[in-house]
């Protein structure tokens, strides 16, 4: 019998939610001492099965702690130790707590669980037997499914999914074209296009796919830049009666810049102009998409003047800039030193409406790509700008701009900037930097300047005046006498 074929009817969510869950269930985020406190106390317990000793010890200092999904998730990414004491804090919760084992706390189970490969924990937690009573729904099945694949299990993924047919499955998920997308997704993100295209066409009869399963089966063999394969199922999807649209041709394109770019990136812009060709021939429209895996593939291989010209010539198809075409841009400028430019792509982006991308992380990576060519004072710009729009600097910008700073020879600055992240609450460690050899002031040698004649005769006789007078005999002071 297949691993968790236990393992029942509700619609699926993408599994790019997955990544975001802990992020849109914090509607009110825990305080981090709290968190941090729950995380080392739970991490004492990782690798015991004493659930009466994590009861007791969570009874005496938690008891007046309202335990919700979000305070949950944030103690599973603050103690990654934590295994099976995670299991344990769960079955505390729901018999003490009146805690809901529903779909969401258990996907962050399954997924804390499933980093350290811990899939008989997930199944005994999963299990009918379980004392637990728990619900899985669309998010614990796509967190699992995810899991697996990416763990090198794509066989377990497949069982799973046939499984939910089974009478006596646990998850309310049907196997229907819904289930069978996260599956495919799942196989086309790690690199298994093969088990994938066998699935499909496999479940056929049963699950018929549709174009976005097509496409995702294109994508797939284009991840892992087996462009034949790709050109050979879209043969085989054109000839079964579908019509490749828009996104299976940018998936080709892009395989076709990544293949150039591994191989011959000179060549990179001749075959993708080719391709494009093509594509025009089977009257598919380029879309924004289109021109983001350019501007991408053009930044990568450092051709941003060339990147440039294809943003300002979109409009000739009818399209606008998506957001990372933006931030794609706008990084390439920064590492091309092109930084006034990067600073006005940047004012562009927020006119076009894509202001709530350019949040913390993507802050930090233009400061990091700024201390990477040494522009150290942009970055404190970037910097302040980053906290003029309300976003908080998190640790790791202070502490690249304070050892920049400091590997520059502006102490007091680095010092400043220490200061202001201990008030903000930023726990930034002390340590030790080594100045660059280059920011060393280096002392100045007196190169002895080369006399003038009269210059040596006034030295001369200056000598010989001092000369005459240590031979005079001086007067002795007279004395007084009272």
């Amino acid at each position: 019998m297949p691993p968790f074929h236990h393992l029942l009817q509700l619609r699926l969510l993408p599994t790019g939610h997955i990544r975001r869950l802990s992020a849109a269930t914090a509607v009110a985020s825990p305080s981090p001492d709290l968190v941090q406190s729950i995380a080392a106390s739970l991490s004492k317990f990782s690798g015991s099965d004493d659930y009466d000793s994590l009861h007791r010890h969570f009874s005496l200092h938690y008891s007046d702690v309202p335990f919700t999904t979000p305070l949950l998730a944030d103690v599973l990414l603050s103690s990654p130790d934590s295994g099976l004491s995670a299991v344990l804090l769960l079955r505390h919760l729901v018999r003490h707590r009146g805690f809901s084992p529903s779909d969401q706390p258990l996907s962050l189970l399954i997924h804390h669980l499933s980093r350290r490969h811990d899939f008989k924990s997930i199944d005994s937690l999963l299990s009918s037997d379980s004392d637990l009573r728990p619900s899985p729904g669309p998010l614990s099945y796509s967190a699992l499914v995810s899991r697996l694949v990416r763990s090198g299990r794509p066989v377990d993924a497949i069982n799973l999914f046939h499984s939910l047919s089974a009478p006596d499955t646990l998850f309310s998920v049907p196997k229907d074209k819904s289930s069978l997308k996260v599956l495919v997704s799942a196989l086309a993100d790690h690199k298994f296009p093969n088990h994938a295209e066998k699935l499909v066409k496999n479940c056929a009869r049963e699950i018929f796919p549709d174009e976005e399963i097509c496409n995702e089966l294109i994508r797939g063999w284009c991840s892992d830049l087996k462009l034949d394969h790709a050109r050979r199922l879209a043969g085989e999807i054109v000839r079964g009666g579908f019509e490749l649209g828009t996104p299976a041709y940018n998936y080709m394109l892009d395989c076709v810049c990544r293949l150039c770019r591994k191989r011959d990136p000179v060549r990179m812009k001749t075959e993708a102009e080719r391709f494009l060709a093509e594509m025009e021939g089977d009257g598919v429209l380029r879309d924004s998409e289109t021109f983001r895996v350019l501007i991408y593939n053009l930044c990568k291989i450092r051709k941003t003047e060339d990147a440039m010209g294809l943003f300002r010539r979109m409009g000739e198809w009818n399209c606008s800039p998506c957001g990372e075409t933006y931030l794609v841009l706008v990084r390439s400028l920064y590492q091309a030193a092109r930084v006034t430019e990067g600073d006005e792509m940047v004012g562009w982006m927020r006119s076009a409406g894509f202001g709530d991308m350019l949040d913390r992380k993507a802050y930090y990576g233009f400061i990091k790509i700024l201390c990477g060519i040494e522009r150290v004072e942009h970055a404190m710009k970037v910097f302040r700008m980053m906290k003029g729009f309300g976003h908080a600097p998190g640790i790791k910008s202070y502490d690249l701009l304070i050892g920049k700073l400091a590997e520059h020879n502006q102490v007091d600055r680095a010092k400043t900037l220490f200061k202001e992240a201990r008030a903000r609450g930023v726990q930034v460690a002390e340590r030790e930097y080594k100045v660059d050899p280059r920011f060393v002031k280096k002392k100045e040698k007196k190169e002895k300047k080369r006399e003038t004649l009269p210059e040596k005769m006034k030295k001369k006789r200056r000598r010989l005046k001092r000369l005459r007078l240590s031979f005079v005999r001086k007067p002795k002071k007279q004395r007084r006498f009272a």
